[in-house]
């Protein structure tokens, strides 16, 4: 107790009067403020040579020259924690002093989103089984040659002894002055019998030849000779011309079909001869044997016919322009056809009126230039027909028939019906169209108004 009344007493090493209680309390104090400030920084925003002089001040102060370590050791702990406190403020008011990031949209750019197709997937192909796969499938036709194709490898005298047809004697002559190729069929030989080629021929032991030729690729200006009656070995001594250049002409092959006549059934073709005209000396010309080669497949030729077609609403009036005909199926074997033209209006399926063209002596490209009118009212144009009939006249016997179209609600065929729609398009003005006469089975087939018409 005495130890302590006199520590109490005693004044402290710096002169001051304070007691060793008060000093003691003192010394804790700050000992805890130290701890604080080390523990937990704070950022104040009074600059750092402030707060390092009041700190120093205090401690100068308090402590006398005997606590020298003890002031040092907090000067330098307070210059540490002043130094964090500074570097911590000076980046946060640097942080608030920048401008903000902006944030980039880092989304894919698609190119070309305007034009871009929305595509359909795509449906997974079956393939057929194997079972479903047999050579009796396949159709034979689509892959057999061509019968008009001349076989490169074979020479003249081979075609002649391998098809046993005949051969053909032709002349050929450019004439530049008048820019016309100048055919001439002189004659043929050796002609196979009719038995070989249809056996649906009557006369079986001799042919009614004659020959078609023509300009390839172009086959409707066309030309045929006479029919020569009975006969394996045939002479016409015929000459045809085709005005043409002399530089397209070389781009052509000469087609000449020999055919064989038949009053009551289709015309057989019992050769062909295709020549191509780039090889041949057509200025200088000359005369040549041909052999005959098997031809295509025929396809029944019956002429062909060019119509006008003309409505007048206003008056209920159908005018049709019968303008020529060429190429047509010849009948007589002895000259050429006596061809006209019966035109019959048909009202659905019964026959309503007929008119016919003046008949045209001995020719097969007759040129009528004639015109048949028919009273049909708007409300009867939609089931109206027209069948036309070419004819060939005869004046011992019956008329033998040529060839037949159908215009209108019974139409024979796509030309026929684009025809008719064109007409009902363009009212009051004519429009003329050419077309390939058919038989007579053909229309009957596939028009009710052919059969109503004998």
């Amino acid at each position: 107790m005495i130890v302590e009344k006199v520590a109490a007493s005693m004044p402290c090493q710096s002169g001051c009067c304070d007691c060793w209680g008060c000093w003691e309390d003192k010394e804790k104090k700050e000992s805890a403020a130290k701890r604080l400030d080390i523990q937990h920084p704070v950022i104040t925003s009074e600059p750092a040579s402030q707060r390092l002089d009041s700190t120093s001040s205090c401690t100068d102060s308090a402590y006398g020259s005997g606590r020298a370590r003890v002031d040092s050791d907090n000067h330098s702990r307070t210059d540490s924690v002043s130094s964090v406190g500074t570097i911590s403020a000076d980046s946060v008011s640097g942080c608030c002093k920048r401008h903000t990031t902006p944030v980039i949209d880092m989304k894919p750019i698609e190119f070309w989103t305007a034009n871009r197709e929305s595509v359909q997937p795509r449906t997974k192909r079956r393939l057929p089984s194997e079972s479903e796969i047999s050579i009796d499938n396949f159709q034979k036709d689509l892959y057999e040659p061509e019968a008009g194709a001349e076989e490169p490898c074979l020479t003249d005298e081979e075609k002649l002894a391998q098809y046993q047809l005949g051969q053909l004697h032709l002349g050929l002559q450019y004439e530049v002055t008048a820019k016309v190729l100048v055919v001439k069929i002189i004659e043929a030989k050796d002609l196979p019998p009719p038995y070989c080629l249809d056996e649906n021929k009557q006369d079986m032991a001799h042919s009614n030849p004659y020959c078609k030729i023509s300009l390839l690729p172009d086959q409707k200006n066309s030309q045929q000779t006479t029919v020569q009656r009975k006969t394996q070995s045939p002479t016409w001594n015929e000459y045809f011309t085709f005005e043409i250049a002399y530089k397209e002409v070389q781009m052509r092959t000469l087609e000449i079909l020999v055919k064989d006549f038949d009053k009551f059934s289709r015309h057989c073709v019992i050769g062909q001869v295709l020549l191509p005209l780039d090889n041949v000396n057509l200025i200088k010309g000359g005369h040549m044997w041909k052999p005959l080669s098997p031809g295509s497949r025929e396809r029944q030729d019956l002429g062909e016919t060019l119509l006008s077609l003309n409505y007048l609403p206003s008056a209920g009036r159908l005018n049709i322009d019968i303008i020529k005909a060429k190429q047509l199926l010849q009948t007589d074997m002895v000259g050429g056809s006596d061809p006209y033209m019966k035109v019959t209006l048909v009202h659905f399926e019964k026959p309503i009126k007929t008119r016919k063209t003046s008949i045209k002596k001995n020719t097969i490209d007759p040129v009528f230039n004639e015109s048949v009118s028919f009273n049909v009212t708007p409300q009867q144009l939609d089931n109206t027909s027209v069948v036309l009939t070419v004819w060939d006249h005869n004046s011992k016997s019956k008329d033998d028939f040529v060839g037949r179209i159908v215009l209108g609600r019974y139409g024979t065929g796509p030309h026929e019906f684009t025809h008719w729609h064109r007409m009902l398009q363009s009212q009051r003005s004519p429009v003329a169209q050419w077309h390939s006469l058919r038989s007579r089975l053909d229309c009957d087939q596939v028009s009710p108004a052919s059969i109503a018409v004998p």
